[in-house]
């Protein structure tokens, strides 16, 4: 199993298990993994076969976490999750930092967004108003990555499976 943290280390990857024919399974986390998230690895692995890639994302996405969420509070070990993803048979933990992930503008803010403009106005969007364009900017930009012919996810709200759905 190997640890990738840079976009055009996983980029330089995605691409050549697609010249190769090798399909991709992709389990998209937060870390701090549990059994939940084990058997969503299971799942992938099942999809793609022992010849394809099972690649779990490690990534606490900050975009997705609004002005009164903590998002400094929220659990991380990777050294944990690399050990639970090497027992699962994981090939690759992509664990990119925020500067790999968001590009800054000269004032030092996220400036592009993926934004889905009917969905995410209703159930917890008007509670959360950002949460919904993270984590629209988030699928994307892992989909586009890692570029996986199957993704596997885990119980999320309801309106963020229509989102992600609506996506797809």
């Amino acid at each position: 199993m190997r640890i990738v943290k840079s976009v055009a280390g996983m980029q330089r990857l995605a691409r050549q298990w697609q010249r190769e024919g090798i399909r991709v399974g992709l389990v998209p986390t937060m870390g701090y993994l549990h059994a939940g998230h084990l058997s969503l690895v299971k799942k992938a692995r099942g999809i793609v076969g022992a010849r394809g890639k099972a690649v779990v994302s490690i990534y606490v996405n900050p975009t997705q976490f609004g002005p009164q969420e903590d998002f400094s509070r929220y659990p991380r070990d990777l050294k944990r999750d690399a050990s639970l993803c090497q027992a699962e048979g994981v090939d690759i933990v992509f664990a990119p930092s925020d500067d790999e992930m968001y590009a800054r503008n000269e004032s030092g803010v996220f400036s592009t967004f993926v934004v889905e403009e009917a969905l995410s106005r209703g159930m917890e969007g008007t509670s959360r108003p950002t949460h919904f364009r993270g984590v629209s900017t988030i699928v994307a930009k892992l989909y586009n990555l890692v570029l996986p012919d199957v993704a596997v996810f885990g119980a999320a709200p309801g309106s963020a499976w229509l989102l992600i759905f609506e996506k797809t």
